[in-house]
């Protein structure tokens, strides 16, 4: 089900009016109420108690009272407790002089080993306590957390939004109760020490000066990027499965000004949404793979963003180590530029549930679309003919963030590795194919990798040729060696088939995942500008490694001359240093006052974040960094490129004597001439960007005449080949 924009536009304006948890009141300044040494009420329990000790009316009869801290053994408690102490409650009340005067509330921890803590009887956080609801007074913390401030570091902080902060605190009296576990009843040290400070809208002073370590969440009022708005409803997203939430995007268009209270105009409906990412999921800034819903969750609403084609699967990546940020923007604007479709990418800063969470990049998910993966879609009926052909969509990737091996490869990788090649079905999914459907998908690519390996391999017209699309597979090769991709080839490495109808070729790609790329990986070589990452077997060994497929159609002198051409084709527009300095410009000058905010929420700029090669202390030092790598690594392949192209130039070309093409410029047909013959020749006429518009096969060549007449207007090069040897090639224009 399509969407059209003006219809959720339209929606947001009517649904605004009725959602109280998109307001963003802005926070004039911070006040403590709560101070972990303030006066609490405690006990420590030697049996269960009441379960309504965390509530407002609860009476505490018998309890003590202190100053906390409370704990032993790290020197930082007020009100020491016995060596031991398995766990100890504390209540405290405090007054609130106007509740409409907070814009949200956050919640400091120091503690040693695990805690929850309530706010008027509400559960507001807790770690290092398995299970639901109160824990029992003598379990012991699940987890080793050692209090942070006896070393001079940051407790953990919990950010209750505006509508929290409206739900759980009164006027007047509140009640805030915090209960600490122990890991263990030997344990050496104990510590319980809270805060409670609170977001004050306007210029009164009603509480207490902030602790001065507080580190306050970022105000984000304006921003020259859309601004995303992420609600769950404060319930925190699972790695999965992907939980119900609203988004509102706002987008005042290129140029101009979007603020955080401006109406959701890009975008406002309901969404499912789960954190995604396979490594990056160890990172505190989360990305994010959503869905687009609306009332019938049987039902895709798939919806146009940005104006790209509608669909309903959308990512929200966090650039987290990669502190340029805009790696996986820069590749795959290079391979949109290259002429196959990549992911389409929109630089958005993002809120979720109140709170800041930086800059990300909004994306498109791969899938078979047509505006994404322009083929076919593949029913589980589709299981004879035509029909069983296309289109498939798979990957050469790791399994760790759920992937499931279809079938393994019967080559090992490209030697010395003797890894396994392991494909997984990307769409369809494995679990939604008719099995006549996986057993063909296999039997093609074996096929394939059987020629590969066979010794007719290079042959035009038996050779593995018949089975891919040659010119993505060069240009997949140029992008990964480019990036000097560490993933590159062995990781989130995709392919895709179309049906016969459509030509039935296998291409490479798209293109996924490059944040580890243009030197950012300080092991495998890869922050190194120089040598191949088709190497990787050789550098690296064990894990994923590079298939054999990449390295062998090399040894074709034809793909290589093919794989020479197209680079120096491209260093002429597409991959010109020039053109990429630009671009990278483009991109960090909208991010100047973006960056600094996402720096200011996570503080990593100068710390070293796994895999960083390089460690800048500013966002101007990577952006600088990531350009003296690029263009040091394109000097590096110009002067290592495979094969030879003495045969593409503005100029005219110079060609063997006993050989010619005419007429040239011609409308309808062309003829070669040969002063001698040629044994095992094969003619093509070539696209500039590499692919094959017609082929024509002579056992004994010397004279031969080729329609061009469907031809569109341009330029071509036609290609002579000798016993799968290249020959020669003539420019030729076609009127």
């Amino acid at each position: 089900m399509n969407i059209p924009k003006f219809v959720t536009r339209i929606v947001s304006f009517i649904a605004l009016t009725f959602l109280p948890f998109f307001s963003f009141a802005q926070t004039n300044h911070w006040e403590t109420a709560v101070y972990d040494s303030s006066n609490w009420t405690y006990i420590v329990p030697t049996a269960s108690t009441p379960s309504n000790w965390i509530d407002p009316a609860f009476v505490p009869t018998g309890w003590s009272t202190g100053h906390g801290g409370f704990g032993f053994g790290d020197g930082d408690d007020l009100t020491a407790l016995p060596n031991g102490t398995v766990s100890v409650y504390q209540r405290i009340i405090f007054n609130v002089a106007s509740v409409a005067n907070i814009t949200k509330a956050i919640f400091n921890m120091d503690y040693d080993d695990g805690f929850v803590a309530y706010l008027n009887g509400v559960e507001i956080a807790r770690n290092g306590i398995t299970g639901t609801g109160q824990p029992t007074y003598n379990q012991f913390a699940s987890i080793s957390h050692e209090a942070a401030l006896y070393q001079g570091n940051q407790p953990d902080q919990f950010l209750l939004t505006n509508a929290e902060v409206n739900a759980i605190l009164v006027n007047g009296a509140n009640t805030f109760c915090i209960e600490t576990h122990n890991q263990t009843a030997t344990s050496s040290d104990f510590t319980s020490r809270a805060f409670l400070t609170f977001g004050i809208s306007d210029n009164s002073v009603t509480y207490g000066p902030t602790p001065t370590w507080l580190v306050t969440p970022i105000e984000l009022s304006t921003s020259n990027l859309p601004i995303v708005v992420l609600n769950t409803d404060g319930v925190a997203i699972p790695d999965e499965p992907k939980i119900d939430g609203l988004m509102g995007i706002i987008y005042n268009g290129p140029g101009v000004t979007n603020s955080i209270n401006d109406p959701f105009n890009e975008f406002y409906g309901q969404i499912a949404i789960e954190q995604r990412g396979s490594s990056s999921s160890t990172f505190p800034m989360k990305s994010y793979g959503l869905e687009t819903r609306g009332p019938d969750t049987n039902i895709n609403y798939n919806v146009s963003v940005f104006d790209w084609p509608s669909d309903n699967d959308w990512i929200l990546y966090a650039p987290y180590t990669d502190k340029a940020m805009i790696r996986n923007i820069l590749t795959y604007h290079i391979g949109n530029q290259m002429g196959s479709w990549a992911p389409r990418t929109q630089l958005c800063e993002v809120m979720l549930n109140g709170e800041y969470i930086g800059v990300y990049v909004f994306m498109e998910r791969i899938k078979q679309n047509p505006g994404r993966v322009d083929i076919d879609e593949l029913l589980y009926q589709d299981t004879l003919n035509n029909e069983l052909t296309g289109g498939y969509i798979l990957k050469v990737d790791k399994t760790t963030a759920g992937g499931v091996i279809s079938w393994n490869s019967p080559y090992q990788s490209s030697a010395p590795g003797t890894g396994t090649i392991g494909f997984q079905m990307h769409d369809p999914e494995s679990v939604e194919m008719h099995p006549n459907q996986l057993g063909y998908i296999e039997d093609y690519i074996t096929a394939w990798e059987d020629t590969l390996a066979g010794p007719n391999f290079s042959d035009p017209i038996t050779g593995f040729r018949q089975f891919v699309d040659v010119p993505s597979f060069i240009d997949f090769m140029l992008v990964n060696e480019v990036s000097k991709n560490v993933d590159g080839y062995r990781i989130s490495s995709y392919l895709y088939k179309e049906k016969l109808s459509d030509g039935g070729k296998l291409f490479a790609g798209p293109l996924w995942d490059f944040n580890l790329g243009f030197g950012n990986a300080n092991y495998c070589q890869g922050g190194d500008t120089t040598g191949w990452e088709l190497n990787f077997n050789s550098i690296c060994g064990g894990g994923w490694q590079n298939p054999f497929w990449w390295k062998r159609m090399l040894e074709d002198s034809l793909y290589a001359h093919d794989v020479n051409c197209r680079w120096q084709s491209l260093r002429q527009n597409v991959l010109s240093t020039p053109v990429l300095m630009n671009y990278i410009d483009s991109l960090s000058n909208v991010l100047v006052e973006p960056a600094t905010r996402n720096y200011s929420r996570w503080p990593i700029l100068g710390v070293y974040v796994w895999p960083n090669n390089f460690i800048g202390n500013t966002f101007q030092e990577e952006i600088d960094y990531l350009k003296e790598w690029v263009t040091g690594r394109l000097t590096w392949m110009d002067n290592n490129m495979f094969g030879s192209c003495t045969d593409l130039g503005t100029s005219e070309l110079i060609q063997p004597k006993d050989i010619s093409l005419y007429p040239n410029p011609s409308s309808s047909a062309i003829t070669l001439k040969s002063d001698r013959i040629i044994p095992n020749a094969t003619v093509q006429v070539v696209t500039t960007d590499g692919r094959i518009s017609s082929e024509l096969s002579v056992d004994q060549f010397n004279l031969a005449t080729m329609d061009i007449s469907e031809l569109e207007a341009g330029i071509y090069f036609v290609r002579v080949l000798s016993n799968n040897e290249f020959y020669t090639t003539f420019k030729l224009i076609k009127k």
